[in-house]
């Protein structure tokens, strides 16, 4: 068997590697354009692709692609060999042309409205900052994509930006303070991603788990999560299998994947890794979900990463730790044994404060999605308001600031466990708070209101970008002070009374939360056509033009593309769902209502006195819901009709919502009501109890 320490990154044109292909000269220069953001010679690139294609040729590849991520929400890749004519033969080559840049069709991806069809050409543009990896016989290189004209298609380019824009105004910050040997800040991110796994066989007979990743009928089950025995409990020898395996695999492409273990909800799981740079992340985290759905396959499953993908137990997310770092090692969120005499901290955290009081209609739009939607505001995720959790300690210290009172941190408290033979221990400064959507948790922030399915680039580049806005404007603030400490403290004080309504320590469920929230002016977006009505708001046009992050247009096209696929993904949904319910659930529905009334006449048939009120109750029961469901089906063609109709983007995202959406929620619950009172025998779709229990 491979040793872990052997397997880790194998697959990985990572920095030991370069180390040992590339010469001493050529190895700098990459270093330098990796660490420092400098420009990378031509010369320098073929030397590098030349060194790729040999040690990915050793590897068993005989092509290369470019690997990218545009706004399908999904990756991309084109594959091209390494061949070349030599003579009657080829030879293997790749150039630094080739490393740099490729050129694959841009006209079909989503550009919302930046281009046309007829122009097709795009770019991919190598990102060296990211190390390429080795799968499935090529090699795969890390790309941002943009269009023929410059303008940016892709996911990755805004986060590379926000990341250099938060770097170069902590530096300067860190500076005032006396740290001039930081020349680099990185942000941090550590994704936990949560998803099912259901039986093949079974996946295999449901059209609507096919098509869109949920269920849209499915009555619930008689044992769902009420227990609460499957979360943390024993893994079941299949998926331990999986999981062994897409270890193995993740380990060997350099994602840490560190943690493993059973969720909330029946067949729900989790994985953690170990925290890399927001790029890096970024891109494993993509791949984990990639790779996650091919090992499922070899074992007879199929994984979902839909937020939702049953109706009854807790959907699925995925918590965004995010933190910020500099080159020197030291982790400006984490506080010290006595963070009130912390300025440097202080200064960080009320940016932080006052980016997402400022900004926290865009952290909700980052995390709004069609499946999104379903899982925030229930008890399993946070609500659609945002807030900031500090814990008690960090929440006191805060609260004094605003006072101006005195405070000093009592440090960890020891926890005795009262029992001999274990070892008492320091518990932490604060517990957590598992409805906030955005909870302090140590020297990290948890963003936890994240679906499963997203990309996790989206929330960190404005994460990044409003954070490094308010550091610039910090820094405006302090330049020219003459007492710097004193300058610094009075803003820390500033900043946290201006934006205080942003923090709440309670519990974010509660009604009560919500009509405070309201109170103090925070926003309650419920669904994806309501946030994004404010995402070309001025200010936030302006953060991120201000910041050279995305052009107005950029952004207008971005906002288009959320809206039609939340219009599109509401419509296939609705269809197949009308689908369903002509094809095979009114159908079923008939045959059993018939069999139910064969079955009572010929219990007529053998004598006048044996009763058959159970078979009419059922008849009467199912045939009144039958009418029902018959009808709202026609209303739900009507509905979808009536949104395709309408031209305005807003307004028909709107529409899905408010009558699409409405319309299928009523057809479910007819639909779901009649598969309880049918026989299992014929209902069409194998039921709830088989998916969450079948593995």
């Amino acid at each position: 068997m491979t040793k872990v320490p052997e397997l880790f990154g194998s697959r990985v044109f990572n920095d030991q590697v370069m180390k040992e292909r590339l010469p001493g000269t050529t190895y700098k220069a990459l270093k330098k354009t990796i660490e420092n953001g400098e420009a990378l010679d031509i010369s320098v690139a073929n030397v590098v692709a030349n060194a790729m294609k040999d040690w990915a040729v050793e590897q068993g590849c005989t092509h290369f692609t470019h690997w990218f991520q545009p706004m399908t929400g999904v990756t991309a890749e084109k594959h091209d060999s390494f061949i070349q004519p030599n003579g009657d033969g080829v030879i293997m080559e790749f150039s630094g042309k080739e490393l740099i840049k490729g050129e694959p069709d841009a006209s079909s991806f989503p550009s919302g409205g930046i281009r046309a069809t007829f122009e097709a050409r795009g770019y991919t543009t190598w990102d060296p900052t990211s190390p390429a990896f080795v799968r499935d016989g090529s090699l795969y290189i890390p790309t941002a994509f943009c269009s023929y004209t410059g303008e940016i298609l892709d996911k990755k380019t805004p986060l590379l930006r926000s990341m250099e824009r938060l770097s170069t105004e902590a530096v300067k910050i860190l500076h005032l303070l006396g740290k001039t040997e930081v020349t680099r800040v990185a942000t941090t991110v550590g994704p936990e991603q949560e998803y099912f796994l259901i039986d093949k066989e079974l996946y295999d007979q449901r059209v609507d788990l096919k098509l869109t990743g949920r269920t849209l009928f499915g009555a619930k089950a008689p044992k769902g999560q009420e227990l609460e025995d499957h979360y943390f409990g024993s893994i079941k020898t299949r998926v331990a299998a999986y999981m062994k395996e897409l270890d193995e695999e993740l380990w060997s492409l350099g994602i840490l994947a560190k943690t493993k273990h059973n969720e909330v909800a029946p067949s729900q799981h989790e994985l953690a890794p170990i925290f890399s740079t927001s790029n890096i992340a970024t891109d494993h985290n993509e791949l984990t979900m990639e790779i996650m759905k091919k090992v499922a396959e070899k074992h007879g499953l199929v994984c979902l990463l839909h937020e939702k993908p049953f109706k009854g137990v807790n959907g699925s997310g995925k918590h965004n730790n995010w933190s910020i770092s500099t080159n020197t090692g030291e982790n400006l969120l984490s506080p010290g044994k006595h963070p009130e005499s912390n300025t440097q901290f202080l200064l960080f955290l009320s940016a932080v404060v006052k980016a997402v009081d400022e900004y926290q209609d865009l952290l909700r739009i980052t995390v709004a999605s069609a499946g999104n939607d379903h899982r925030l505001g229930a008890n399993e995720a946070p609500p659609a308001i945002i807030s900031m959790y500090l814990g008690d300690d960090l929440d006191a210290l805060v609260q004094s600031i605003i006072r101006g009172d005195s405070y000093e941190s009592h440090g960890r408290e020891r926890m005795h466990t009262g029992v001999e033979v274990l070892a008492d221990f320091k518990k932490d400064n604060s517990d957590r708070n598992r409805t906030s959507p955005f909870a302090f948790t140590g020297n990290k922030f948890e963003f936890r209101a994240l679906g499963s399915s997203l990309n996790i680039a989206c929330p960190n580049y404005m994460l990044n970008t409003m954070v490094a806005d308010e550091l610039s404007q910090f820094y405006e603030a302090l330049k020219d002070a003459q007492d710097l400490e004193t300058a610094a403290r009075e803003l820390v004080r500033d900043t946290l009374v201006a934006h205080q309504r942003i923090i709440f320590n309670g519990d974010n469920y509660s009604d009560e939360w919500v009509a405070e929230a309201q109170r103090r002016g925070l926003l309650n977006m419920k669904s994806l056509p309501e946030a994004f009505s404010h995402f070309l708001d001025r200010k936030n046009v302006d953060l991120f033009v201000r910041n050279s992050i995305c052009t107005e247009q950029e952004l207008r096209a971005r906002c288009e593309i959320e809206l039609e696929t939340y219009a599109k993904q509401i419509r296939i949904e609705a269809l197949t769902m009308v689908d369903m319910a002509q094809k095979n659930i009114t159908p079923a529905v008939t045959a059993y209502v018939s069999a139910l009334a064969d079955a009572a006449l010929s219990k007529k048939a053998l004598s006048e006195t044996i009763p058959v009120n159970v078979e009419l109750n059922l008849i009467r029961s199912l045939s009144g819901k039958q009418e029902r469901f018959v009808a709202l089906t026609e209303e739900l063609q009507d509905a979808i009709a009536g949104a395709a109709a309408i031209e305005d983007s807003q307004e028909k995202a709107m529409a899905y919502r408010e009558k699409v959406f409405e319309k299928m929620e009523e057809l479910r619950e007819v639909g779901d009501s009649m598969e309880e009172e049918m026989s299992e025998e014929y209902w069409p779709y194998p039921p709830y109890t088989d998916l969450l229990f079948g593995v």
